[in-house]
């Protein structure tokens, strides 16, 4: 063993004429594993909120969204539909629908808004049935008596709260601007008159994201149609990309193969702003925590001056004995090594401790209509500890410096003339 690292180690064991240097030694491992803690949770909980809600918001909406300048209709979506399948990325592709509407039941009128279902597209039914929590989707498609007859409609739960329309069987009425009617001319003292639509609650779902349960309904393309007057809905095309994170080159190569008139947009570009406000609060956390960090690792400085002090005899008589200016640096810097590093992995177990914890027994609670989850899921990412912990060591590394220099600078002479 080196004698720098055999010096090392019994400094930091010896108990005699230590306790003040003792004290601030286990107060900087304890000040490091606090700060490496902390810095591991605040990233997991950023890393989970940003996963549930990128989640959540990519099981509603598009990987890619196909509009057509002017707006297209039913039978021009499903053949820009076709022809995205056949593009190289791309998972599926189905017509969709995004109509503003009232909802009225039994409490209130309510913002809606409704959703086309395709019945020819599996893979976008699949995901909504997933988050059925009552009820059923075949029945949006079952062909009912006449235009007197409820349109089948499946609500979200907020939604249904909202309405009133908590149960299976309920009716209500979805009101929208008649289009017709505005056309002909029909227009009442107050402006165009709104078009009523019946409808029937045939299942309620949740997805997690506030903002789809409290606003989404679904319908058959046709439903919509009815919904809105009889005029063409203006639909849109759902693509899910294979790998959601090439969704942009997705974007762009079905734009190359629909042409001018289409417009591809990426979940990324549509949700920049959201995303980009939470990488950066995430960076904002994680900066004020590594000051704490920095603020701790300070005590390995104090700790190796007081051992400096301490030690002066010792360093100058292994001078005398030939001990080289680098070597006597070397053993207090290891000395800070070990601390910084003790501190550095109590703080990893700790913090992952507390992420088993909170995520196990759902700790991290948030009101639904601020944040749009419920609860915030833990994910610590080996990346973002590894971080935490090696600026940490490091961080503790750089406090070495001076008191490593100041012992390096100790004179054999002068000390031992009084010893």
């Amino acid at each position: 063993m080196p004698f720098e690292l055999f010096l090392a180690l019994r400094y930091l064991r010896a108990r005699r004429g230590r306790r003040v240097a003792r004290w601030t030694a286990g107060a900087a491992v304890a000040g490091i594993a606090c700060g490496v803690a902390a810095l591991v949770v605040a990233t997991a909980v950023a890393n989970g909120f940003r996963d549930e809600l990128q989640e959540k918001i990519l099981r509603g909406t598009a990987h890619v969204t196909l509009s057509r300048v002017g707006g297209a209709g039913l039978a021009e979506a499903r053949a820009a539909a076709a022809r995205a399948r056949g593009v190289e990325g791309v998972a599926d592709a189905q017509p969709t629908t995004y109509e503003g509407a009232l909802l009225g039941g039994p409490d209130e009128a309510t913002y809606a808004l409704l959703r086309g279902l395709d019945e020819g597209s599996p893979r976008a039914l699949a995901a909504v049935r997933e988050t059925l929590t009552r009820g059923s989707l075949d029945e949006l498609f079952k062909t009912h008596g006449g235009e007197e007859e409820p349109v089948p409609v499946v609500l979200g739960e907020e939604l249904a709260a909202r309405s009133g329309l908590t149960t299976v069987g309920d009716e209500g009425w979805i009101l929208t601007a008649n289009a017709a009617a505005a056309e002909a001319g029909a227009l009442t003292s107050h402006g165009v008159a709104p078009g009523a639509l019946r409808v029937r609650v045939v299942g309620l779902f949740k997805s997690g994201l506030f903002e789809y349960d409290s606003a989404w309904a679904y319908l058959s393309l046709a439903s919509v149609a009815r919904a809105v007057g009889g005029r063409p809905p203006a639909v849109a095309v759902s693509v899910e990309a294979q790998d959601l994170y090439a969704s942009n080159g997705v974007a762009r190569r079905l734009r190359a193969e629909l042409g001018a008139g289409w417009t591809a947009v990426d979940w990324r570009e549509a949700n920049r702003p959201l995303f980009e406000a939470l990488a950066l609060e995430r960076r904002t956390v994680a900066l004020i925590i590594m000051l704490v960090t920095v603020v701790a690792a300070l005590n390995i400085t104090t700790t190796l001056a007081l051992v400096v002090v301490e030690r002066r005899a010792d360093i100058a008589v292994l001078s005398t004995i030939g001990a080289r200016t680098p070597s006597v640096t070397l053993v207090f810097m290891i000395e800070g090594a070990v601390i910084g590093a003790a501190g550095a992995l109590a703080g990893v177990a700790l913090g992952l401790s507390a992420c088993y914890l909170a995520e196990r027994f759902h700790l991290v609670r948030l009101p639904p209509d601020v944040y749009s989850l419920s609860a915030v899921p833990l994910h610590p990412h080996a990346a973002d500890v590894l971080t935490a912990a090696l600026a940490a060591f490091a961080v503790s590394l750089l406090a070495t410096l001076y008191p490593a220099w100041q012992a390096a600078r100790v004179r054999p002479a002068e000390v031992l003339r009084y010893e």
